[in-house]
Order: C-alpha cells, then structure tokens, then sequence
C-alpha cells in the first residue's frame, strides 16, 4: 500500500450546507484499490518506510466502509509475512528493519483478515516468536517499550506492545503493572500524557497512553474530568479537531481526540455535528480520499482516521470502531 498523495484534493466548500454533505464509499474504496498501482512515482518510492504501516490504513478504512473484499486476502497475508525478520519482529517492507510500530501493523492487519493462526502454520511458535520479539523491547527496570534494538523509547511504542500482545493472548509475558507506572509518570497537571515524564501533553500521546492503560484493565487512573476537559477544547470554531494548543485542526485528530475521549466516557464532551460536517469537507468527492483539512492533497494515513472518526460518531453506514 502506498502513501503517495493526492492525486486528489479535499475540495469541499467550507460553506456547503450540512445536509449536502455525505460519505463517498465508492470513491473512497477505489482511491485505496489504487495506491498501490503508482509505482512510476517517486513518491511511491520514498514512502516505503510505512508500507505496512499503509497497508493497515488502508485495510482498517476499507473495513469500516463496508468492503473488506476490497484488497485480496491472501496476497495481503503474504506481503505482511515478507516483512518478518528471524527475530520475529515485522519491518516497514521487505528488507527493512523490525520496529515495534511494523510489527503492531502486521499484527493488526493478521488480525482484521483473521489470520493469526498463519504466524503457526508459517513456523513452528510463530505468535511466541512475534511476542518475545515484542516483550525483548521491555526495559525491565522502568517498564517502558524501546521501538527496536537501537534503544529510542515513546509510550507509542508501549502501547503497541500491550496492543499487539493483546491481540496474540500474550499479555502476560510482560511486566504490565511496571508499564502501567511508566504511563502514570508521564500524566501532566492538565491531564494529558506526553511521550515521556514532562513532556508536552499531545493528543497522540494521550490516545497511547489512555490506550494501554485500557488494555491493562487501569482507567481508575485517569483523571477523566481534567482530561476531557483538555481534549474537548482541541475542537476549533470550524469543528476539526487539533492536536495540542495553538495548533491548526488535523482530520486525523478525529481519531486522536474522539477516541480518548471515549475511552474515559467523555465523547459527548464535543460538538458531534460539527465534527462531522469537517470531516466530510476533507473529503475529494471526485476520485476518493481524505486530506488533512479543507483544500489539501488527500493521503491514505487522513483517509482511515477520518473515516474512523466518522465511526466513532456513528456515521450511518460506516461499521462500528473500537476506540481501544
């Protein structure tokens, strides 16, 4: 799956009224058939770096549209198992480094085809081997993840490793109450989370941290009331959602934000209606896509976190999401 942009542009009106706005599931689903048909671009070329990380996107928005058909199955499966490293790690693309953020990808994907049970066909232990890899990133004083062998930590990486030993019924092979105090650490005084203790609170970050902590069964520790209070106040006067303050509004940040916020019970927190209306604005009603906003080139990564934002808010026709 490539990540070359455009061709097309979110060119929407800002204007246009609410009720002439919907969801183009055609285009949409034939703007992701064709990514991977560029490869005379260059840009195809320099995007290898999240080719599996492009395949999820693009395979996670075909499912909430309706057409899991859309991609085939099995040659699906064969290029995440071209990925494995003999550490049992995933890279970006044959070739390429295993990271923990590959890795989650190619879980995820296995997952949403129903595949898992191919990590055992393919070699003997496989889901164990996918897992040690994982559960090897664990710093075992501090609890949190490395992304690869080079050491580079981010709760992002902590996340996906809770995420993607979830999904493989391996969770516990990991020390999860010291990831839970890593996280815990890294809350700030207005709530949010950032990628380490003092840093910045972003709403990434949150959705990560918030994250795993659902999935280590530990919500009692978020400040929920603080916390929404923050994500709620990412919402702009135009609807979209940002990141942090001072920033512009990200259609992606409608995953970002709205899936915190209902993780800890606070999504009715913002205006739905206004959400929406961005986020169908974003879209390129001619060849399919979504862009970061209003008037810019559509990609793949926009395209699946608008869509899931419209799942989220219970877009009619698009299927149910789970914010975790």
């Amino acid at each position: 799956m490539s990540l070359v942009s455009g061709p097309g542009r979110a060119r929407l009106s800002t204007d246009q009224l609410s009720d002439e706005l919907s969801l183009h599931v055609e285009k949409h689903v034939r703007y992701i058939q064709s990514l991977d048909t560029r490869k005379d671009e260059l840009e195809y070329w320099l995007t290898e770096h999240l080719r599996l990380n492009g395949l999820y996107w693009g395979l996670t928005a075909l499912h909430l549209l309706g057409h899991p058909e859309a991609l085939p199955r099995q040659a699906t499966i064969d290029f995440v198992f071209s990925c494995q490293h003999e550490s049992g790690g995933f890279g970006a693309a044959p070739g390429h480094d295993a990271h923990m953020l590959y890795t989650i990808s190619a879980i995820q994907i296995l997952a949403t085809v129903d595949a898992l049970d191919e990590l055992e066909h393919r070699r003997p232990s496989g889901r164990r081997r996918v897992a040690d890899y994982i559960a090897g990133l664990q710093d075992p004083m501090t609890g949190k993840f490395a992304g690869d062998e080079w050491g580079e930590t981010d709760t992002r990486f902590l996340y996906a490793a809770l995420n993607g030993l979830s999904l493989l019924g391996l969770l516990s092979i990991v020390d999860v109450a010291k990831a839970v105090s890593h996280v815990k650490a890294c809350v700030n005084f207005d709530g949010g989370y950032g990628v380490s203790p003092g840093a910045e609170s972003h709403a990434g970050q949150i959705f990560a941290c918030v994250g795993a902590l659902s999935i280590a069964g530990r919500l009692d520790l978020v400040d929920r009331d603080r916390l929404g209070g923050w994500l709620s106040e990412r919402q702009l006067e135009n609807g979209g959602l940002s990141g942090r303050p001072e920033k512009l509004e990200d259609v992606c940040y409608s995953w970002w934000v709205l899936s915190s916020l209902a993780m800890i019970g606070r999504s009715h927190w913002i205006d739905a209606t206004k959400l929406t209306n961005f986020i169908l604005r974003c879209q390129d009603p001619e060849l399919g896509g979504l862009a970061d906003r209003p008037g810019d080139m559509v990609d793949v990564f926009h395209t699946v976190f608008g869509i899931a934002g419209l799942s989220l808010l219970k877009y009619p026709g698009v299927e149910d999401v789970d914010p975790v």
